[in-house]
């Protein structure tokens, strides 16, 4: 599951309605969900956050923690 997945699993979200509420494929969802290669777009997190009403910000951050940069040696 990806990190996003986790994220909508916890909030007891149910991706075929955010499917149907962003326009996106249930199969895209799944992939988004349970692919760890799977990208997604900026676009699409977007949408998610405005389908579970949430702040993209605030989704951003939480799917990315952990995130850091390289330290420069």
């Amino acid at each position: 599951m990806t990190k996003l997945g986790e994220y909508l699993a916890k909030r007891s979200v149910n991706k075929s309605q955010v499917a149907k509420r962003t326009g996106l494929t249930k199969a895209r969802m799944n992939e988004l969900t349970l692919t760890d290669t799977a990208k997604l777009r900026a676009e699409e997190l977007y949408l998610i956050a405005l389908a579970i009403n949430v702040s993209p910000c605030e989704m951003l951050n939480k799917i990315c923690e952990g995130v850091t940069l390289v330290s420069e040696s």
